[in-house]
């Protein structure tokens, strides 16, 4: 049989894991910000705007990894959003300024030890799977030297005048019910539409976008797409949590299309604070729904757009 202790010190690991992903989300909405939402162009965040990637594999990071990357490029100011790991940034030629802080990013999966399948060989009992989590310590490229000029300058945002249009072609593709008009925004599952305001009821028209994809987000989880639950009525759990995965989702969409993703639902801070104090799971899940989710709609734009994350927390180099 596997070892116990092993399993349990493996399950230990991952719930410290969870918490402390969890704990410093919520310390941020505590603190009145979101996360995920960044200020980009300020002088706090001066990368473009981008999903993280891999300097080495040109993979991009997904789930959980996009908002501990992207919290670490606001605290710390990097000018870009490409990360390598120490042997990697070894490998291209390069190197990790001595002294560095890394950011640690997750990595998911699941094996059978040996001994589990000789037993369920010799039972013939299904053998039992164990999840696992790996941290890896990943550094920006900023924090290395000896890099080539095409691995350290992170590519510039796309141009803003191919982003109305690329939104426009991702709708008219999705097969979505898509309707302008009304005064508030909103998914209704029973009939299966979307609809929003016109863009000129937005004080700033970059958000209506913004709120476009986050309805399109909701949109995703019906029963002929990604089959989310969607059963929770206002003031539930359940709806705060697809609230939280539709904003995360819009979030990662916004990121990937070249749009500056802003918060719409602030008066969902104190739900999504209930969510996550609640379950300490529930930032991971939503972030991996959310990523799902995002990618579903960017499976849609028109080429060229740089598409959701491919991968689900990392692979054995972190992605």
């Amino acid at each position: 049989m596997s070892n116990p202790n092993a399993r349990a010190r493996a399950g230990q690991d991952r719930a410290n894991l969870y918490n402390e992903i969890t704990d410093k989300i919520i310390a941020e909405l505590e603190a009145g910000r979101v996360p995920w939402v960044q200020p980009w162009g300020t002088a706090a965040a001066r990368a473009p705007l981008a999903v993280p990637k891999n300097a080495s594999t040109d993979r991009q990071y997904s789930g959980i990894n996009i908002l501990i990357l992207w919290g670490a490029t606001i605290e710390r100011g990097f000018t870009g959003q490409s990360w390598l790991t120490f042997r990697q940034a070894f490998s291209l030629g390069g190197h990790v300024r001595k002294g560095e802080r890394g950011t640690t990013v997750v990595y998911a999966d699941r094996f059978v030890p040996n001994d589990e399948k000789r037993r369920a060989a010799e039972t013939g009992e299904e053998a039992q799977v164990i999840p696992f989590l790996k941290r890896f310590t990943v550094f920006n490229t900023d924090q290395c030297e000896g890099l080539s000029d095409e691995i350290a300058t992170a590519a510039p945002p796309p141009p803003p005048g191919l982003i109305e249009p690329t939104v426009e072609a991702l709708i008219k593709a999705s097969g979505i019910p898509f309707r302008i008009g009304g005064d508030r925004a909103f998914y209704a599952p029973a009939e299966d539409y979307v609809q929003v305001p016109p863009p000129q009821a937005y004080f700033e028209p970059i958000n209506w976008h913004r709120t476009a994809l986050h309805e399109l987000g909701h949109a995703t989880g019906h029963s002929s797409r990604l089959n989310r639950d969607q059963s929770g009525s206002y003031g539930t759990r359940k709806y705060a949590f697809e609230e939280l995965v539709a904003e995360l989702s819009a979030a990662f969409s916004c990121a990937s299309l070249g749009i500056v993703p802003t918060v719409r639902h602030a008066d969902y801070i104190g739900a999504w604070l209930d969510v996550l104090h609640e379950d300490n799971r529930a930032i991971v899940r939503a972030a991996s729904q959310a990523t799902k989710a995002a990618d579903y709609l960017l499976g849609f734009a028109p080429e060229p757009v740089a598409s959701a994350p491919a991968v689900s927390v990392g692979d054995q180099e972190a992605a």
